[in-house]
């Protein structure tokens, strides 16, 4: 394996790839193996994930944005290849401007065995990238246990010069691929940084887990909004009340409700809209979407009830199906 690569690639990965990595490991490893026993759990091997990972390349730029799993057959070393092909097709009606740039695993180094999968997925990508993070824990590593890897051809050329794509590398007198290390810069979006700072600072305060923190900051927030609904819905009756008459009216009451009611138009600038406006559009539209999917499904079990019903009456009776 070469120290580092000459092929003038700028990769940037986002905390998303990692967050997915880590995510698929951690999830992997505690179905695998429950936690029974200290000791065992320290003899077990780890377990090793796969899956592929989607962006964009601009010119000589590679950015990695997100990820998604693979099914991996260890017997064979190969990869489902119709899974893949389906959560390709998937991915690309909700990405459509991202694509497949390679693959990732987890490990500490690249095996020989990782050089198979990479050549299968040259179909797809001709020059595919292998993301490894390293699931060990090492309390004394400062940079984070991720390593891009790039295949190079190990060729000669016949004039005695190197293609500016390739690596002059033989082994065993036989041009063959092999991993080169690749640098990369860590590239974020502002809901990104917002969101790992939050998971990075959500640490358990009296020895619980992270998700049991996490579960009772959600409450306590649950909690509030509730309490709030509660609150305003006792003011609007009450108001309600003293309009028609039922209560006397209270004008210090009022004066107070009308001040902060005047509070309210201070966030409704033109900037707040538009962004308001946007998220509320793009909710809106999954809504519709998820809707069009449901009616779409419904209709297709009708559809096959009726063709079933009537296929049935064709045989007895002759008749033509429905659809």
């Amino acid at each position: 394996m070469a120290s580092s690569s000459s092929s003038g690639l700028t990769f940037k990965l986002h905390p998303l790839v990692i967050l997915n990595i880590s995510d698929h490991y951690t999830r992997v490893k505690s179905q695998s193996q429950p936690p029974q026993n200290g000791a065992e759990l320290t003899a077990s091997p780890l377990p090793r994930v796969f899956g592929c990972v989607i962006g964009v390349q601009r010119g000589r730029t590679v950015e990695i944005f997100n990820s998604f799993e693979l099914l991996y057959y260890p017997s064979s070393h190969s990869l489902d290849r119709s899974f893949l092909e389906k959560k390709q097709e998937l991915y690309k009606k909700v990405f459509p401007n991202y694509y497949i740039l390679g693959w990732y695993s987890t490990g500490s180094e690249a095996d020989e065995s990782d050089m198979q999968i990479h050549k299968a997925l040259m179909d797809i990508n001709e020059s595919p990238v292998y993301v490894l993070l390293n699931p060990s824990i090492n309390h004394t590593q400062k940079d984070l246990p991720a390593t891009i890897y790039e295949s190079v051809a190990n060729t000669f050329c016949s004039c005695g010069l190197i293609n500016a794509t390739l690596e002059l590398h033989v082994i065993d007198g036989i041009p063959q691929l092999i991993f080169v290390r690749s640098s990369y810069t860590i590239e974020t979006v502002e809901a990104e940084r917002i969101s790992v700072d939050h998971v990075a600072h959500l640490k358990p305060s009296d020895g619980g887990s992270a998700a049991t923190q996490l579960a009772a900051h959600l409450t306590g927030i649950h909690s509030a909004i509730k309490m709030l609904n509660s609150r305003i819905r006792v003011l609007h009756h009450y108001l309600l009340a003293m309009q028609k008459g039922d209560i006397p009216c209270e004008n210090s009451l009022l004066r107070q409700v009308s001040s902060l009611l005047r509070r309210l138009p201070a966030i409704e600038s033109e900037k707040f809209q538009d962004d308001f406006l946007m998220e509320y559009n793009d909710t809106l539209l999954i809504t519709y979407l998820a809707m069009l999917t449901n009616c779409s499904s419904s209709m297709n079990e009708l559809v096959d009830k009726f063709n079933t019903a009537y296929e049935k009456h064709s045989r007895r009776g002759g008749r033509t199906a429905f659809f």
